[in-house]
């Protein structure tokens, strides 16, 4: 049978280190999201399975999703990035529009399709990681020209600014900023360029983390909880005890008593704090390896690519590693009271459609890569692709 011309030609394998981390961190998941969620949907919905079910639907989707992403050529997805990233605009607009936008707690992040609910801001991370590799590997040289290379790319993170503000949804933001200014780096930016940048992303990402009343609170909170435990310290101080009651082995899996009511979020953002009750620092640090691993694959097969002269497939894989690995660091932090309280997914683990697609979906494209680019040595590497274009 003829294969489709997006379909990937090479038939080698994909990275088998990588592809097993992503399972068993989809299937750890899958039983923690249950473990965490039992009480709260015993309550609300009288199944105890009831955020279980729909994670097992969303964990099978996602693992699909890993799948074809991966058998489909790098290629293919360059082409898409300007289409999806134009269908990731129009979402983040029809947030806003009733009967089709879902506010929930005063947020306007979701859309409602019929029995589900999609999180535009996760498909924008996906769509930005290709627009961005695209556009850096277009533009080349003219990066160092502010007019020519760098203007179009600040006028759509303002777009993407008053987009997500206005949800609002800091932390998307954030990271949305961290992965441009990332590729931009590993693209070629004058190091100039970098330092101003950095400057006033920073100057105007701390301005907006303190101009919103609640986002202060949770900053002079972060720095000591105990000062207001029933207040904005309420969560981190939680999370704490959590760890603290688990200790080094934990009370053991479903033994915990912190999702009891006591831990807001307790199967969402602060998943790690049940975590760390439940199965101990071993467990933690043990997901934690997990990640440390899955991240440096990640790292290989980009570095590979480059070596081959791949530029946009290396910047994606890079840009992968930004998100995977930094979204993992910063859940990490804030349940461990080491960074600011802020919302943010555990990669593969916290409960949430959107997120599991979508981030399989990107780790799916760096599985292509690896197909692409089997684990050969860099001088290898490098004479093949020589080959293959020469």
């Amino acid at each position: 049978m003829k294969r489709p011309s997006w379909w990937l030609a090479e038939d080698g394998p994909a990275d088998t280190v990588l592809w097993w981390i992503i399972l068993v961190l989809l299937g750890f998941g899958l039983v923690m999201v249950y473990s965490a969620s039992a009480p709260i949907a015993q309550h609300a919905t009288g199944n105890a399975f009831y955020f279980a079910q729909r994670q097992a639907l969303f964990g099978a989707l996602a693992a699909a999703v890993l799948y074809y992403a991966s058998r489909v050529d790098v290629d293919f997805w360059e082409r898409l990035s300007f289409p999806l990233m134009g269908l990731s605009l129009l979402f983040l607009l029809l947030v806003f529009f009733p009967f089709i936008g879902v506010s929930v707690n005063g947020s306007h992040r979701w859309i409602n399709f019929l029995v589900i609910r999609l999180q535009p801001s996760e498909l924008l991370k996906f769509a930005l990681l290709l627009f961005v590799s695209r556009y850096v590997v277009r533009k080349g040289e003219l990066l160092g020209k502010f007019k020519e290379g760098l203007w179009p790319i600040f006028v759509v993170l303002g777009i993407l600014g008053v987009l997500l503000l206005l949800q609002p949804d800091f932390g998307s933001y954030a990271m949305v900023v961290l992965l441009t200014g990332v590729l931009l780096f590993l693209g070629g930016l004058p190091m100039g360029y970098v330092l101003l940048a950095g400057a006033v992303s920073g100057t105007a990402l701390g301005a907006l983390a303190v101009s919103a009343p609640y986002r202060l609170a949770r900053i002079t909170a972060f720095q000591n909880p105990w000062a207001d435990p029933y207040g904005a310290g309420f969560q981190l101080v939680q999370s704490l005890i959590a760890f603290g009651r688990g200790g080094v082995f934990g009370v053991g899996l479903g033994d915990g008593v912190m999702k009891y009511f006591y831990l807001p979020e307790s199967y969402t953002d602060f998943i790690l704090a049940v975590i760390g009750e439940e199965l101990g620092m071993v467990g933690v640090w043990a997901l934690a390896l997990l990640y440390a691993v899955a991240s440096w694959r990640i790292y290989r097969i980009g570095r590979r690519a480059a070596a081959a002269g791949d530029a946009f497939s290396a910047l994606f894989c890079y840009g992968t590693l930004t998100w995977f690995g930094g979204e993992a660091v910063l859940s990490m932090g804030v349940n461990l009271g080491a960074l600011p309280t802020k919302g943010f997914a555990l990669p593969l683990i916290s409960y949430g459609g959107s997120s599991l697609v979508f981030l399989c979906a990107a780790l799916g494209v760096v599985l292509g890569v690896s197909r692409r680019y089997p684990a050969l040595s860099a001088r290898a590497v490098a004479g093949k692709a020589e080959v293959e274009h020469g």
